[in-house]
């Protein structure tokens, strides 16, 4: 499927609901080479105004997805909207129960010692044919010889998605450095804290919350030590406001 971009101040962001996100990648892990999937809320948006190569390994990949309302409201700001906010949170579940339904074996790389074997239990818990065909968390060198034998862990694995869980900037530099050594790896995807809301070990904000788009307060509450990161939030939209006024 053909997918529209929307070019968020130099950052070109897929116009797709989560449906739609799903499709795309079930269509890229039929092609050949290793695609990557990444979810910028504002605070990486942000990060990416502040630097040209941040922006250009955005744009490199195939599947870049409006995680926050923030980016949806920029884009609102800009006169190009987006259909929806597009979490890789969910988006990692629904390719859970895609690859569920259709023997398509998977690979959990990051988080804390634990942490991604806890995931995939409780995914493998909630969909039962799902197979998980390795774990490592994030604890190692980004480069040199042990990220090379996390990649040789993950080629031999057979894996087809590659769950990424390292935080940004750390997973889509390392998904970009190590597209051509992920052996049978079709789709990798950045998705931050994902295996800490699997595992049950950080607890999502209700859905009253998310609708009213708060998660971002939700998890202040919960993470007051988040306080500095999230004013890159207001940084950034009072940033689109003065790009779009100086247009």
């Amino acid at each position: 499927m053909q997918t529209t971009k929307v070019n968020i101040r130099g950052v070109a962001v897929d116009n797709v609901d989560l449906d739609e996100a799903l499709a795309r990648v079930i269509e890229l892990s039929q092609q050949d080479g290793v695609h990557a999937v990444y979810t910028p809320n504002a605070e990486i948006m942000q990060a990416c105004m502040q630097s040209d190569s941040l922006r250009a390994l955005f744009n490199r990949a195939e599947l870049v997805l409006p995680d926050g309302a923030g980016v949806v409201l920029a884009a609102k700001i800009l006169g190009t909207p987006l259909k929806a906010k597009t979490p890789g949170y969910d988006l990692g579940l629904a390719v859970a129960d895609y690859a569920a339904k259709n023997s398509v074996p998977v690979y959990f790389l990051g988080g804390k010692p634990g942490v991604a074997q806890a995931a995939a239990e409780k995914l493998k818990a909630r969909y039962k044919s799902l197979q998980i065909v390795g774990c490592h968390d994030g604890y190692f060198e980004k480069t040199g010889a042990m990220s090379d034998a996390v990649c040789k862990e993950i080629a031999d694995s057979g894996a087809v998605f590659l769950y990424v869980c390292l935080g940004f900037p750390a997973q889509e530099l390392w998904i970009d450095a190590n597209r051509k050594a992920l052996g049978s790896v079709a789709v990798a995807m950045g998705l931050g804290g994902s295996f800490d809301g699997y595992a049950g070990l950080v607890r999502r904000a209700p859905k009253l919350m998310i609708r009213l788009r708060l998660e971002w307060l939700w998890r202040l509450l919960h993470q007051p030590s988040r306080i500095g990161r999230m004013m890159n939030l207001p940084k950034f939209i009072l940033g689109t406001l003065f790009s779009k006024k100086n247009r």
